[in-house]
Formats: C-alpha cells, structure tokens, sequence
C-alpha cells in the first residue's frame, strides 16, 4: 500500500517542516534554508527549502523513496503558483477530486495552481531516483513586485498571475529549456554561503522565472519555429553528433539523421548551429578533417584508404592539409 501523507500547504519551509515532523526526523535551519534527511527507514536522499522575498520559494527535492508516498496538500487561504522541473524518474500529479493524472516525465516541467476546491496531490514511486526542482510563489505577495508588468504580458500570463487568490486551476507542462537547466545546475553548484548564497540563489530563481515565462509564450508559436532550445532537444542533438562521429562514411542524409533522434530537420539544424555555433553539414566536414588529420598522424593508411574510411573526396583532404601533412 502507497504511504498517504497530508501537508498544509503554507510556504515552503512550513510544508519541509511539515513533512519533517511526518517523518520523525530533525531539521536544520539556517537564515532562511531548511534542510532534511530521508530517514533509513523510508529511504535516501534530501530535502532543502529556501524562502525569499514577495512570496517566492524553492524546493530541491532529491530522494530514493523504499514506498510509494503520496503527498496531499491541504487547501489554504492562498494558494500557490508551483513551477517544478523534473530532472529524474517520473512522477504523478493530480488535482484531488479530478480524475485526470499529469505524468511529469524526465527533464519536463509542470507550471500549476489548486483551488479552494481541489488540491494537489503528488505520487512519488517506489525505488525510483526522484530528483526535481520547485519554485514556488504566492501570487499575492508577489503581486506587489510584478503589478506594473501585468498589463503587458501575455494575456494567458497575465491572467493567472492575477489570480492571487488561487480561484482557477491551471495546468501546464513542457520540456523545459537548456538556459533553465543551467541556472539549475548552477545553484546545485552554488559554493557561497549565508547572505551571498541566498542573494545568488534568489537572483537563479528569477532567472529561471524570467526563462520560463519566454518559454510559455515560446510553445505556444509552431514547433518548426521555436527559437529556445529545450533540454531534452539538447539530448537528441547529442545523440546526433554521436551518430554523426561513429557513422561518418554514411552520415550524408540529414533527413534521416532527423528522424533517426526524433527532430525534424529544421529543429535539428537550428539547434546544431545554438549548440554547436555551425550547421549539421559543417559539422560533419570538421570531424570528418579531424578523423582524417588523426588518421595521417597515427595510421598507416595512405590517403586514398583514408578517404574511403571517412567518407570523403580526397580533393577536401588536399585543401584542408598542406601536401606535408599528406602521406
């Protein structure tokens, strides 16, 4: 049987305290950080949380859980907005007394709001590396900071930000963006501590904010023209170059490089020249002069044998290399 557990959903360092005092463990505090350990019996893994100010939060989740626990979230007063970024295995969301679950998978994000009416429950699996990433913010609080820019954002964006009471439900996932990995990764990274820590944290989250709320208006233009790179697009144009470095006597046919990593030529081109700063074709040609320069140096093969080993007409190796380099 799954482990049921309800939290009052407060602010963020309330709701670790919360779930702390569930778990039978201590807490450590310090200045606005709360931190725990997943105890033995439950599991591994940590908890932290951060408080900043306007109503903004942040959770970093990261845990191995022995059962699967089902957080349910009591409505409060004011309910909050929650970006999170799933950064490991999938987990479920889902509004208590709907019936509809949201699979936040690997390297997605989850923009959302309760109601009075129906609050969030979150089901986390058994066994599974669960790692994700929570900004939090009570839209009422954070009303004061953004008031002045509400009339000139989108009208989706406006909208929910106005509803500082939590009236509505909103739902709203995506794969999330390479920019927001980064600012992630670089507080996992953060080496500061007391005030430059929380100064430097909170600023990321803004960041992350700020890249997020790109990216919604982003999503909602046509695939083949969006211009932020998502994480899991950077996966697949890994996988690309990857392909391109193992096959490079066959790798002449873009469209079915596209296809084999799931992109459709256009994405795939455009995040080649984000990531790399050249075209897929441009791309090939360099490894292809790299592989044939590391040939020259350290092979026997004469320079016919090597133009049949990567794929290339020997006129290119004769315009790239001075005829010394050349055996």
């Amino acid at each position: 049987m799954p482990e049921k557990k309800e939290l009052k959903e407060l602010n963020i360092i309330d709701v670790v305290k919360d779930i702390a005092s569930r778990l039978n463990v201590d807490y450590e505090t310090e200045n606005n950080e709360i931190c725990i350990d997943i105890p033995e019996d439950a599991g591994t893994g940590t908890i932290m949380a951060m408080s900043f100010s306007h109503g903004v939060g942040l959770m970093d989740l990261d845990v191995r859980l022995k059962r699967e626990v089902r957080f349910e979230l009591n409505q409060s007063l004011v309910q909050p907005l929650e970006i999170i970024y799933n950064r490991e295995s999938s987990f479920i969301h889902r509004f208590n007394g709907k019936e509809d679950a949201h699979d936040i998978r690997h390297l997605e994000s989850a923009m959302l709001s309760s109601n009075g009416k129906h609050g969030n429950m979150v089901v986390l699996p058994a066994d599974e590396p669960i790692c994700f990433f929570n900004i939090e913010i009570n839209r009422k609080q954070f009303e004061e900071k953004i008031g002045d820019f509400l009339p000139d954002m989108d009208s989706d964006l406006e909208a929910l930000f106005r509803d500082v009471n939590g009236v509505n439900l909103f739902f709203y996932k995506a794969n999330y963006s390479l920019d927001i990995a980064k600012c992630i990764e670089e507080i996992k990274e953060c080496e500061h501590s007391g005030f430059p820590k929380s100064v430097f944290i909170e600023g990321k989250c803004y960041e992350i904010l700020a890249h997020h709320l790109r990216q919604y208006i982003d999503d909602s233009s046509d695939p083949d023209n969006r211009k932020i790179l998502r994480q899991a697009t950077v996966k697949k144009l890994e996988e690309a170059a990857e392909i391109i470095s193992s096959e490079l006597e066959q790798v002449d046919n873009i469209i079915a490089l596209a296809k084999r990593v799931g992109l459709n030529q256009n994405t795939l081109q455009n995040g080649f020249q984000h990531l790399y700063g050249m075209s897929v074709n441009n791309y090939i040609r360099n490894e292809r002069m790299e592989m044939a320069k590391n040939l020259m140096e350290k092979s026997d093969l004469n320079i016919t044998e090597i133009t049949y080993r990567i794929g290339i007409n020997s006129e290119v190796i004769f315009q790239n290399f001075s005829r010394s380099d050349i055996p």
